[in-house]
């Protein structure tokens, strides 16, 4: 259902601005594509492809690390650093040797409770050998959580993300920025593709 609705969303939301001018009795149309549309639209299509793609990953959140320089010792003694979870997503690296990832995955929050997080990631590379085997990467996050304590209405959480990867086996990490006593959280976990 969401394969046939996609193109359809995108295609309206990137119909270029017209103007409409009279020449001699005959109305000419301008198309003036601004450069978001055409940004909006490469980012259509490259959740297109990732929706398309046939190569999955495995997600395993493995460790919540609260910035102790940003909690007071008791606070944290209260929270769970052991983010038991596990998720699904699709993956691929583009002509750049970037990689896309469209995921959902589901965790235990600080105070143990679940949490949903999706969306879209992407990550810039940089290769450390000539093979591609080793890269390390930056990047962001367009995500959509829901947490318990907020009675888990859905809200977006973009966030900054990096990495270093070995072949299929990456390693990524979100910081999560907050006041203090609340976010200033480092969330990592493990990404297996399969390709």
């Amino acid at each position: 259902m969401l394969r046939r609705i996609l193109p359809i969303v995108c295609l309206c939301l990137l119909l270029p601005v017209t103007a409409w001018s009279a020449s001699q009795n005959q109305q000419t149309i301008h198309l003036r594509p601004s450069k978001t549309r055409v940004i909006f639209a490469a980012f259509c299509k490259r959740i297109s492809d990732l929706w398309d793609s046939d190569h999955y990953s495995l997600y395993i959140p493995a460790y919540t690390w609260h910035n102790r320089l940003m909690y007071d010792s008791d606070q944290v003694k209260r929270y769970t650093e052991n983010p038991w979870g596990i998720g699904v997503g699709k993956v691929i690296t583009d002509e750049k040797g970037n990689t896309h990832m469209l995921f959902i995955m589901e965790f235990q929050d600080s105070w143990n409770k679940f949490e949903p997080y999706g969306g879209y990631a992407f990550q810039k590379n940089w290769y450390m050998d000539d093979a591609h085997d080793w890269s390390v990467g930056l990047g962001y996050v367009l995500g959509i959580t829901a947490r318990e304590q907020y009675s888990y209405i859905p809200f977006p959480l973009p966030l900054p993300i990096g990495g270093i990867q070995y072949k299929h086996l990456a390693i990524q990490a979100a910081y999560i920025p907050g006041l203090y006593n609340d976010g200033n959280v480092l969330f990592t976990w493990l990404r297996w593709d399969f390709r």
